[in-house]
């Protein structure tokens, strides 16, 4: 067995980002595996693009002889998950590509994998690992006085995004119990941080403040969520990845519950003070539209068991995550208008024509 990991959607937000942190510290190749869909950009991961221990794959994770190939050639150790639609409003309008790729290409994954799994040797077996990324969305909303979510907590999606990866868990979990897959869950809170695609909260209530665009906050902004900072999460992947135990599932979150309109409103006080122009205050570009349908109330992870058993705990807090993550996006306007504007998806176009 190579000293290789294949990371599936490594070009999207979480998985660059991942890629990049486990470069700077550890030695395997990398084997990236995206299908560059609108929220995957190759730009993520410029400064490794070139690096002998990295090589990237444009393929499709529901693409079975194009998996099998890979597995056979490679011969990985371990296999990160990323791969994934994510975003509840794409999936509310269109539910269909997120059963493609969610949960046929999941399972996919798996079916190729139990084949590469059975021709390993009984070293390799102990050494294999599959560890799958998934969210807090699959445990449904919490009303005000419950506690967060714990790895106990029965599944209960509301939107098509949370059901597919709710499906998705399941195979996962079914896959090791049944064929004895030595897999791994986590399920994280919301993410934040550098190269996030400007549909998410975050980001793009970051952009519109500076461009002075309406703040577009759905219903009356009470919406609770835990906020976690995206290398903090790639952080307590490979904790998990290196030291979690096997068939089990780790919640992932921050310890940051927040209201939606608390997250907009500091944003712009940060982007006031870091532009130098709050007068007025962005504040006032704060717009409530119409609650999207089935609109979960709150989130919160209780993140006990990781912290507990392998001792990770988030290095941010919001307030210093947010600072980070407001001055990337005033950083790097080039990135902003590449994926803005259409003209990445056009390079990509051209580039992989053939």
């Amino acid at each position: 067995m190579e000293n290789t990991i294949l990371v599936t959607g490594g070009a999207g937000f979480i998985g660059s980002n991942f890629i990049l942190r486990w470069m700077e510290s550890d030695p395997a190749f990398v084997i990236n595996l995206d299908k560059l869909t609108y929220a995957g950009n190759l730009h993520n991961l410029a400064t490794v693009a070139n690096d002998k221990r990295y090589r990237f794959v444009h393929g499709d994770i529901a693409d079975r002889p194009l998996l099998s190939g890979l597995l056979g050639r490679l011969n990985p150790r371990a296999i990160v998950h990323f791969a994934a639609e994510s975003h509840v409003d794409r999936s509310i309008r269109g539910p269909d590509d997120f059963i493609r790729t969610n949960v046929d290409g999941t399972f996919a994954l798996l079916e190729e994998v139990r084949t590469y799994y059975g021709s390993l040797t009984e070293s390799e077996k102990t050494d294999f690992r599959l560890l799958h990324v998934s969210t807090d969305e699959v445990y449904g909303s919490l009303g005000w006085e419950e506690p967060p979510f714990s790895e106990n907590t029965p599944y209960a999606p509301n939107s098509p995004y949370a059901a597919s990866k709710a499906a998705s868990d399941h195979l996962v979990r079914a896959y090791h119990h049944t064929y004895g897959i030595p897999t791994l869950t986590t399920n994280c809170s919301n993410n934040y941080g550098r190269f996030q695609f400007p549909e998410k909260l975050i980001p793009l209530i970051v952009l519109n403040a500076l461009s002075g665009k309406p703040l577009p906050v759905y219903g009356d902004g009470q919406n609770v969520r835990d906020w976690l900072y995206v290398e903090d999460h790639c952080e307590a992947i490979r904790t998990v990845l290196h030291r979690g135990r096997v068939g089990q599932t780790y919640n992932i979150g921050g310890w940051n519950e927040k209201r939606n309109i608390d997250i907009v409103e500091t944003i712009c006080d940060i982007v006031d003070e870091m532009t130098g122009s709050g007068k007025p205050s962005r504040r006032g570009l704060i717009t409530f539209v119409k609650d999207r349908p089935g609109h979960d109330r709150r989130y919160a992870m209780d993140a006990s068991k990781i912290e507990r058993e392998l001792g990770w705990r988030p290095d941010e807090t919001f307030e210093t995550g947010i600072r980070k993550t407001v001055k990337w996006y005033l950083d790097n306007e080039a990135w902003v208008r590449d994926v803005t504007s259409g003209s990445y998806r056009q390079w990509i176009e051209t580039h992989y024509s053939s």
